[in-house]
């Protein structure tokens, strides 16, 4: 490697060498002879000052283009100066090393934010097939953080203590891409991170999802449903999958006594969301704002409960922290229609959108609404953003994003969380 020279040394350098071209005596130019031999001194001194002073503006317009080349040069090797969110700081004997799968997506990547903060070092896993890198560039080159491109179907080795499994494209249009890879990442993706998790002796958490209980029959759904799934549905691949994952962090468990948290994931929205992700807040919020009709499939008396980014994130970190590990519901109660939500982001977003009705979709849940007394009892969670700020927040980033009109205006949304 080079030697770290500083800027000011190398121009230094390059001062000096001016000063030394200025003072040397050059070589006579080879056409001397065609002076007259008895020619006055004054003639030759004429002849080597203009010959001189044409090879000195030549020696400086080099070296212009040298001093150019020296600045370009130290300022790749100058360090970074990235100014990063203040983070709490551990010794080693609290840091923990943390994996998260996905982590470059909607959800990872406010968990990459908070366990960032807290202080922890984190290494994100991403395929980038919903990911952007954008969602986690603010910490890029940190040295806490690391960003690996890797698809989790194929073997992952590393060293850490606490793996969050959350890779898995989870909107019904994503999903439904390519239904065997959906499968691929949600089982085989599976077994490698249980298999590092067991080798390494990490904890690991699953992201599991609401859509285990399928279309339920039991309203709401306590985590002791075991569900109503089509295993054959357009919806099979990422709800099967999904059951397959419980399934086999279990059967970890058992045979290897590994460490297995399961989360299951009710409805989630705020910034970073993917915006052609299909979802029910992201296609009301951009349509609204672009002023198209605000499409409902059916009537619109199907129901979802929607929890704010933050409240899921400080969900999981609580169950991965907590010494229960049987499946916990985190979701928020708070249950409305479908119609009822598309006339509030109407409202509040403002137009002339009108709300359009569609036929239904195959397999859409009539109702969710998750039973979160045990998150309340085992984790002392839950939800705290009310549905108006959450929105609120969430309109603003989805405004801005469809304003940008170059790279550089970045639009990550606020920070959720407090080193």
């Amino acid at each position: 490697m080079f030697p770290r020279y500083s800027v000011s040394f190398i121009l230094s350098v390059v001062v000096y060498s001016v000063y030394c071209l200025e003072v040397t005596e050059l070589p006579s130019p080879p056409g001397e002879k065609s002076c007259n031999l008895e020619a006055s001194a004054s003639c030759k001194i004429n002849q080597n000052s203009g010959f001189q002073q044409l090879e000195l503006e030549e020696a400086q317009e080099k070296i212009r283009l040298l001093e150019d080349k020296i600045e370009e040069l130290a300022s790749r090797i100058q360090p970074n100066q990235q100014n990063y969110p203040d983070i709490k700081f551990r010794t080693y004997k609290d840091r923990k090393r943390i994996l998260i799968t996905g982590g470059a997506g909607f959800v990872g990547s406010h968990l990459v934010d908070k366990l960032m903060l807290d202080g922890h070092e984190v290494t994100v896993v991403d395929n980038y097939f919903t990911g952007r890198k954008r969602n986690v560039e603010h910490w890029l080159g940190h040295e806490n953080f690391e960003l690996l491109h890797h698809d989790v179907v194929n073997p992952l080795y590393l060293e850490v203590d606490e793996i969050y499994h959350l890779a898995s494209p989870a909107s019904p249009p994503h999903y439904m891409y390519n239904p065997v890879k959906t499968i691929k990442t949600n089982t085989v993706g599976t077994v490698n991170m249980l298999g590092l998790a067991k080798r390494v002796k990490a904890r690991i958490l699953i992201g599991s999802t609401s859509e285990v209980y399928g279309d339920p029959e039991v309203h709401p759904q306590p985590e002791t449903y075991w569900g109503h799934v089509n295993p054959i549905g357009p919806r099979a691949c990422y709800d099967e999958g999904k059951r397959v994952a419980e399934t086999l962090a279990y059967a970890y468990e058992k045979q290897s006594n590994v460490s297995v948290r399961v989360a299951r994931i009710f409805n989630t929205y705020g910034p970073r969301m993917h915006a052609n992700d299909g979802r029910v807040v992201s296609n009301f919020i951009i349509q609204a704002l672009q002023g198209d009709p605000i499409t409902v499939y059916g009537n619109g008396e199907q129901t979802r409960s929607f929890q704010y980014v933050s409240d899921l994130v400080n969900g999981l970190v609580a169950l991965m922290e907590s010494n229960y590990s049987k499946p916990v519901n985190i979701g928020n109660p708070d249950e409305r229609s479908i119609i009822t939500f598309a006339k509030e982001i109407k409202e509040m977003v403002g137009g002339k959108s009108e709300i359009r009705h569609l036929p239904p979709v195959e397999d859409d849940p009539q109702r969710r609404r998750p039973i979160i007394d045990l998150a309340k009892k085992v984790l002392h969670w839950e939800p705290t953003v009310p549905l108006r700020k959450g929105l609120k927040k969430t309109v603003d980033y989805f405004r801005a994003e469809l304003s940008r009109k170059n790279h550089s205006e970045r639009n990550l949304g606020a920070i959720e969380f407090e080193p």
